[in-house]
């Protein structure tokens, strides 16, 4: 029996006149149940719909609060780092106003090598390490050349002058140590 794709121009109750025309005597033994069966794919088709504007309206609300947390999350841990440096700045005003009060320079100078001492401490509690490499093997992971430097002395590329510290957080460069870099020497042992 060939059976055609059932259109409901009328609205759900209403019966399809090609049905009606299609399945003929059929119709009159089993179209009570076929409209029964029709009606109750609708209900179920309009429950999934239901279920699934739900689920899609909790996803996009649970994306929506992961995203606000991670935002939160951020905002923190840059305020704990902030209060951890407050006293460093505290410190560091106290030295200047010592100085500027007519202090001596000795005192001064302690009063800033404590305040790096603390400074360091709090990128230590970070997971934060310095990148002093004189006298290591160049690593272009780790080091930016700004220059070279023949000494035929030491091995080729090997660190001779560190410009500036680089520094690692929990293993990564933050920022790489810009060195200069020996060439001419004898070849380096691996």
């Amino acid at each position: 029996m060939d059976r055609k794709r059932h259109t409901d121009p009328a609205g759900p109750g209403a019966t399809d006149p090609t049905l009606e025309e299609d399945l003929g005597a059929e119709f009159a033994l089993r179209g009570d149940q076929l409209e029964h069966d029709l009606e109750q794919a609708r209900r179920e088709a309009a429950q999934h719909l239901e279920a699934a504007q739900r689920i899609q309206a909790e996803f996009d609300n649970y994306r929506k609060r992961v995203a606000r947390e991670a935002e939160d999350i951020r905002r923190r841990a840059g305020q704990r780092i902030v209060e951890e440096l407050l006293p460093v700045l505290d410190n560091l005003e106290r030295a200047i106003d010592h100085t500027t009060a007519g202090g001596d320079l000795e005192h001064l100078l302690t009063g800033v090598e404590m305040v790096h001492q603390q400074i360091r401490d709090v990128f230590g509690k970070e997971g934060v390490e310095v990148l002093d490499p004189f006298g290591a093997a160049f690593d272009p992971n780790l080091h930016q050349a700004v220059g070279q430097r023949e000494d035929a002395v030491v091995p080729e590329g090997t660190v001779l002058d560190v410009y500036q510290k680089g520094y690692l957080m929990n293993g990564r460069v933050v920022r790489p140590a810009m060195v200069v870099v020996s060439t001419g020497g004898p070849a380096r042992e691996e």
